[in-house]
């Protein structure tokens, strides 16, 4: 996550005045609360909080003709439930609430109460200014939300188990041969080029015969996509130049936040990418309909249709800073990590970290991945920040995911707080390999280039170079996995410069800091611009390990500020840091990938040769031996054998002279060469064979 790590300045100051741009009167009474919710501190704890834990089936249900409504909350002296007819209803029904002892709120209400607006006004002494603040049920399986910063919200009783999957069921499938794109629901298809009549839905999303969306997942050969954050998320930040105590919003201009690593609803799926929300708009409801429920269902459906395994990026080490009515108003001291003067810790750099170590927290994490794998079919998850999550959090989340799908996949980042892959791996889940990441093509294009440019980033080195191919195992005392499918091999993510960005300023083709001039002529790739986008690709789908690779990157895809109408002055310029714009930043543009079409055509052609050949995948340490090359410590060379497939894979990353291969005895097919890749025989060679500067090749003996 996370560049928008930019935003936490402001996250440890304290709520006064906010001047919410044009918001309706309805709210003003929660409004009047925000001036000190967030500014109190507190002594530590005096009691023990974690003894109470508590069986009982929470959120809204309905059971035997009644509808129950039960909430966690151990610190309050009193809870209402509060109904609503319409969403936008200022006053609504209130109902007393009983409790037992281990701090379960309870209330019910007569009759199936499908489509009920409900939240709980939550009172504990301690936070008296909150007593009057509607808080979502933390376990909300829809949310309604009024689109304004700290916005009024309703959760939905939702009726579950009713949708017809048509015998659909979890992907099974060995993470060794899962090939991964990491992409954003919205942006696959909210560019007009994607040719989408629903664009930026799920349902756009899954539109057939379409420029965009699932139809060219599927032509990619790519057997798995990764949702950027897609359950209910806060999408309005502060407005651009209000304050928090003094603190003005100059950063973000654009007033949003696009990515979705803000979680408001954990159980809950993104009403945003309904069909009935356009576009988001100041002081409208949406999501109230509960559309989105469904609409997430026939998505996940159609990918499943397709062979396509579907995994959900989550954030579990924190909660929205951007929302007034949520687990802070509930029980902050119970479900915050607070420091001795009871303000929050934000190791995250997003506010407010989550203490993942409270039994009842962890229950309600554990039971919301169980959820999305039941209600939703979700194959798997990769965890925001992993580092935050308690290691108990973490085993209880395998041992129970597990349970319901053995190949469920569970990846996570191995920061946050601390770095530790090897953890991670020894607990059976996979991290994003950094490693490989920050040693082919670099930490920064600026001063910290790598392997494909011929140059060495850190401790980066020959033999490191040979444990990422191996899956950077730690038996090679440079690794951190135990098993190679642990480790999550990519180049480029949604943080940071895109893969083609990335090269592009590496190059010199353009500063980080200059404005493109003709956005075509940048896009369009230069020969070494070209070569290197593909040798790093070529190194990416050839090594052991999980492969992922970002949207867009496999036709260096440009993220180029537009000429928005926000007084943006990076205007024109390379965007590194996306998270905030909702617009032709982020969205894929299908005519720029006609401009590189050739490299689109060798992404598609290496995903083929690994999906054919085990030897890409499946192949052990000792099947692996690299050659000796000498006089030229870029150059690398290896041999793969596994099931009587025999394959030389072939590198020169410097880019000063050719190199020379002398290639065991025998005639070998070429399958990949400097200009295509992919399963058929482009040539036969045999004894030697030279590479050009900054080229690769891939070898099959006949």
């Amino acid at each position: 996550m996370k560049n928008i790590k930019v935003l936490f300045v402001f996250l440890y100051f304290t709520i006064s005045v906010i001047n919410l741009k044009g918001a309706s009167l309805f709210i003003s009474d929660q409004s009047k609360s925000r001036a000190s919710i967030h500014s109190l501190s507190v002594k530590p704890e005096t009691k023990d909080l974690n003894k109470y834990y508590s069986a009982k089936r929470l959120g809204s249900f309905v059971e035997n003709g009644k509808t129950y409504f039960r909430l966690f909350a151990p610190n309050a002296k009193e809870v209402k439930l509060v109904t609503f007819q319409k969403p936008e209803d200022k006053d609504g029904h209130e109902y007393h609430m009983e409790h037992d002892t281990n701090g379960v709120w309870e209330s019910s209400i007569n009759g199936e109460q499908y489509g009920l607006f409900y939240g709980f006004k939550v009172f504990n002494p301690k936070y008296p200014e909150t007593k009057d603040v509607i808080c979502i049920d933390p376990y909300s399986k829809a949310v309604a939300t009024y689109n304004t910063y700290f916005p009024p919200r309703r959760s939905i009783v939702v009726k579950e188990n009713n949708y017809s999957w048509e015998e659909d069921h979890w992907i099974q499938r060995d993470w060794r041969d899962a090939v991964i794109y990491e992409m954003h629901i919205r942006d696959l298809t909210a560019d007009p080029s994607s040719g989408c009549s629903q664009a930026g839905t799920y349902h756009g999303l899954i539109e057939k015969g379409k420029t965009g969306g699932i139809d060219y997942i599927k032509s990619l050969g790519v057997n798995t996509v990764e949702f950027l954050p897609s359950q209910e998320f806060a999408n309005i930040e502060i407005p651009y130049k209000d304050s928090i105590n003094g603190v003005f919003n100059t950063w973000n201009q654009y007033e949003r936040n696009h990515w979705g690593y803000m979680t408001a609803a954990f159980f809950a799926p993104e009403d945003y990418y309904s069909n009935d929300v356009k576009s988001l708009k100041w002081n409208e409801w949406s999501g109230t309909e509960a559309k989105q429920v469904t609409e997430y269902k026939d998505m996940v459906k159609a990918f499943h249709k397709e062979g396509i395994a579907v995994v959900m990026d989550v954030v579990y080490n924190h909660l929205s800073e951007y929302e007034l009515g949520n687990l802070k108003e509930i029980d902050r001291e119970y479900y915050f990590r607070l420091d001795k003067r009871g303000n929050y810790i934000a190791e995250s750099g997003c506010g407010n970290d989550l203490k993942t170590e409270r039994p009842m927290l962890r229950r309600l994490i554990v039971e919301s991945i169980l959820y999305w794998m039941k209600e939703y079919h979700i194959d798997g998850f990769r965890f925001d920040l992993g580092k935050l999550i308690d290691w108990e959090t973490v085993e209880e989340i395998t041992h129970e995911a597990k349970k319901l799908n053995p190949n469920v996949i569970l990846v996570c980042e191995p920061w946050g707080g601390g770095y530790d892959p090897a953890g991670f791996s020894l607990r059976g889940w996979g991290s994003w390999n950094d490693q490989i990441r920050n040693g082919i093509k670099g930490e920064n294009p600026v001063n910290g280039l790598g392997w494909i440019f011929g140059k060495w980033y850190g401790n980066n080195s020959p033999e490191r170079i040979k444990s990422y191919v191996n899956g950077t195992l730690v038996r090679d005392s440079l690794g951190l996995f135990q098993t190679k499918e642990h480790s999550v091999n990519y180049l480029s993510s949604h943080d940071g410069y895109t893969f083609g960005d990335f090269i592009r300023i590496g190059t010199g083709k353009i500063g980080a800091n200059e404005a493109v001039k003709d956005i075509n002529s940048l896009v369009k790739l230069t020969p070494l611009e070209l070569k290197l986008n593909k040798l790093g690709a070529l190194f990416l789908f050839t090594s052991q390990g999980v492969t992922m690779f970002q949207e867009g990157d496999e036709f260096a895809r440009a993220k180029v500020i537009p000429d928005a109408s926000v007084p943006d002055t990076n205007k024109g310029k390379l965007d590194s840091n996306s998270y905030n714009k909702d617009n032709a930043v982020n969205y894929l543009n299908f005519d720029y990938s006609k401009l590189n079409e050739d490299l689109k055509d060798y992404y598609t052609g290496l995903i083929s040769l690994r999906n054919k050949y085990d030897a890409f995948r499946r192949a052990k340490y000792e099947d692996i031996s690299f050659l000796n090359i000498k006089d030229n410590p870029f150059a690398l060379g290896y041999k793969l054998e596994y099931n009587n497939d025999e394959f030389l894979v072939l590198f020169n990353a410097g880019t000063n002279k050719p190199q020379d291969f002398n290639l065991p005895e025998g005639d070998w097919q070429i399958f990949v060469n400097p200009e295509k890749a992919g399963t058929d025989t482009l040539g036969v060679v045999s004894a030697k064979i030279e590479l050009q500067p900054s080229t690769g090749c891939v070898l099959k003996k006949k």
